[in-house]
């Protein structure tokens, strides 16, 4: 494996820095609505914001190692997100690029990219989670316009969100699960549909249920034709799965987890000096290395033109692994401590640690990623 830049892509990581050494100084306030603002119309005036779309519909029409640069050089100077419509941005925009009619392309994708408002996701239902092709919310077709009856659960930000991508069954009698499932672009003050946060241990609520009761949507609002939501859905979910910015974001977990071990004591000294610490924290570096490697053997195959598969499943099962290990060791260095909610660094790792859910479960639990990588990449028996 190759892991040297061309002379062309080192000039870019080049470029990116620059920009980030103008306009991201130590110390500036990127929760400051004000920088936020500024931040967000230079990346976009750049093209970063919408970087891999094609330059045809506003986007950047970067190559993939571009990307991988730009998002790595972004995480490790802790920079702003690039946009301000993530669901938008990851899915929706990329699902209307491939599938959308023009009319659609030119009503919601200029409005993604300037992050004006925010999407959320209809996916999975109380019986539907990571069996996403299980989904039973209903739809029916009336003349120009379809009933949606049903419920959908741990939809992200539905609380904050002015549109909908949603799937849903428009045929019931399929013989594969995966046929008869049609994907719509729903306003969510359409007359019908109901939100109700889901508050999570931190005492946040960035999931909600959402209820669909005779919800009536123009037939011109579907994305796709109508039994292809499956597909249109798989292909928006393919979009950059090699992990590296994940792992640029761990690396700095962990530097700040040093950092907490070097102000914490355990049995009279630093916690960074006691050994089963130490060794827990180098089990961490290993872990994060193996990603960071598995992340560019997943990079590499589509460097060439690969399509990546169930492989894939070994990060998001080792970054879930982490993200608990690391809240629990953060505790448990804090002592009595550990069990305030602010006595230490404000209470950020007493929310850390409570916060796993969002990344652990979101995306598949990890018991289906193990089932995955065994059928799957193992090779094993179902049985």
């Amino acid at each position: 494996m190759d892991f040297h830049l061309t002379p062309e892509e080192e000039a870019f990581r080049a470029e990116v820095r620059a920009f980030l050494d103008e306009n991201l100084p130590p110390g500036a306030n990127t929760s400051d609505p004000a920088f936020l603002a500024e931040w967000n119309r230079k990346v976009r005036a750049k093209r970063w914001v919408g970087f891999s779309w094609p330059k045809e519909v506003g986007g950047g029409g970067a190559t993939i190692m571009q990307q991988v640069i730009l998002k790595e050089e972004m995480s490790k100077r802790k920079a702003p997100a690039l946009g301000t419509c993530f669901m938008g941005l990851a899915w929706v925009g990329p699902a209307i690029i491939q599938y959308g009619t023009e009319a659609q392309k030119q009503r919601f994708i200029p409005d993604i990219l300037d992050g004006k408002y925010q999407w959320c996701t209809g996916y999975s239902e109380p019986g539907s989670g990571s069996d996403l092709a299980s989904l039973q919310c209903k739809c029916v077709r009336e003349g120009d316009e379809y009933v949606v009856n049903g419920q959908k659960i741990w939809t992200s930000i539905a609380m904050w969100s002015k549109w909908i991508i949603l799937l849903v069954r428009t045929d019931p009698n399929v013989a594969v699960k995966h046929d008869g499932i049609t994907c719509l672009l729903v306003p969510m003050d359409t007359p019908g549909i109901t939100v109700r946060p889901i508050k999570n241990m931190s005492g946040g609520a960035m999931f909600a249920e959402v209820f669909f009761d005779d919800v009536r949507v123009p037939v011109e609002n579907r994305l796709g034709e109508e039994g292809q939501g499956w597909q249109v859905t798989i292909s928006a979910l393919a979009h950059e799965r090699s992990s590296i910015a994940e792992v640029e974001g761990l690396k700095r977990k962990l530097e700040e987890l040093k950092d907490l071990a070097r102000r914490s004591t355990k049995n009279g000294r630093p916690a960074l000096e006691d050994d089963g610490i130490r060794r827990r924290i180098a089990r961490f570096e290993a872990k994060i290395e193996g990603m960071r490697f598995n992340g560019m053997r997943a990079l590499t195959k589509q460097l060439k033109g690969e399509a990546l598969g169930a492989e894939t499943s070994v990060n998001k099962l080792l970054r879930a692994e982490l993200e608990v290990a690391l809240g629990e060791i953060a505790l448990e260095m804090q002592g009595s401590a550990g069990h305030l909610e602010k006595e230490v660094d404000g209470g950020r790792w007493q929310k850390f640690a409570l916060s796993w859910p969002e990344v652990v479960i979101g995306g598949g639990t990890p018991n289906i990623q193990k089932n995955i990588i065994a059928e799957r990449v193992l090779g094993l028996p179902k049985d």
